[in-house]
């Protein structure tokens, strides 16, 4: 049954943003809708998008993806979309006034860590409230995923 589900979650899924969680630090998660146009849906579908770089930004009382890259599809010749325009995130007032507050107050950041198409057909950015991590994070992270690594390997090995 889990196997099922994370394939079903692995073929939805379109963008991933790995790095995100080596350099951030994640505090809070929450889902959030995305205004797209057709052609922008299309070629998500095609799974062609790129998260990587992009963040979110707080603007007149709305929450804003800069940076996204979706590229154009290919078929539909002169009613293409820009491929790194800003796109709307769809959240609730509270969600949005608690990201705002939490970027101002506590100096984080807002960073998408995966695009996906829901159960419903839906396009849905996963975006996470994040402190950036100093090197020495980095490294002590990167540590532990070795040793955890090795700890599986020594215990499938050895017993």
């Amino acid at each position: 049954m889990a196997s099922s589900r994370k394939e079903q979650t692995a073929r939805k899924l379109v963008a991933d943003n790995r790095k995100a969680r080596f350099n951030y630090e994640i505090k809070d998660v929450v889902e959030a809708g995305l205004v797209l146009r057709g052609t922008e849906v299309k070629s998500l579908r095609n799974g062609q998008a790129n998260i990587a770089e992009s963040y979110a930004s707080f603007e007149d009382g709305e929450m804003w993806l800069i940076n996204s890259h979706i590229p154009e599809y290919l078929e539909a010749n002169r009613f293409n979309h820009d491929p790194r325009r800003r796109r709307k995130l769809l959240l609730s007032k509270r969600e949005i006034a608690r990201m705002a507050s939490a970027t101002d107050r506590e100096g984080m950041t807002i960073v998408p860590l995966r695009l996906y198409f829901n159960d419903r057909g839906m396009a849905k950015l996963e975006v996470a409230i994040a402190r950036g991590k100093k090197m020495v994070d980095k490294r002590e992270t990167e540590k532990k995923r070795d040793w955890d690594r090795q700890k599986a390997r020594l215990l499938r090995e050895h017993g």
